[in-house]
């Protein structure tokens, strides 16, 4: 399958936040979809604050609680074998500030840790259930080794 990272797109909506390193990001999420075997297609992140992402939660989830990340698939309208994944994932800066600190980890660990879980619900991976709850995270932590075994600089950060 062809890698194809340049469909995978930043953007901060009400917060000033710069991600660092998104050619690196883009070739990691890149790296997972495949490995799942799955193609990039358009995939757009959108880091905001807490109260935006709140809205969004109760305008199209009916959930009036703060959260870390939404994501809208949109894979299953454009390819019905969902193959090729494509949609939006939104996360609060905010709450993955609060939850690095909870978990005690680097504020660049849980960003990595919430982007990846958010293209691992893409590649059909869920976590409602307990047993789902401990595989999503064994990929999770599978995915962060290889992006921090490869790139030094992020693990630092």
């Amino acid at each position: 399958m062809k890698k194809n990272y340049s469909q995978i797109y930043f953007f901060s909506e009400n917060i000033p936040f710069q991600l660092k390193g998104k050619q690196k990001i883009k070739k990691w999420i890149s790296d997972v979809v495949l490995q799942q075997k799955h193609v990039v297609g358009n995939i757009t992140f959108v880091f905001c604050s807490d109260d935006y992402l709140l809205k969004i939660n109760q305008h199209y989830l009916n959930h009036d609680t703060f959260t870390d990340i939404i994501s809208f698939d949109y894979s299953e309208l454009i390819d019905a074998n969902k193959k090729l994944i494509s949609g939006e994932i939104y996360i609060s800066i905010q709450r993955v500030k609060e939850n690095a600190k909870l978990n005690k980890q680097t504020f660049t660990q849980e960003l990595h840790r919430v982007i990846i879980h958010g293209i691992l619900h893409f590649c059909g991976f869920k976590d409602k259930r307990q047993e789902e709850k401990k595989l999503m995270r064994k990929m999770e932590d599978k995915s962060l080794d290889k992006l921090f075994s490869e790139n030094e600089i992020l693990r630092k950060a």
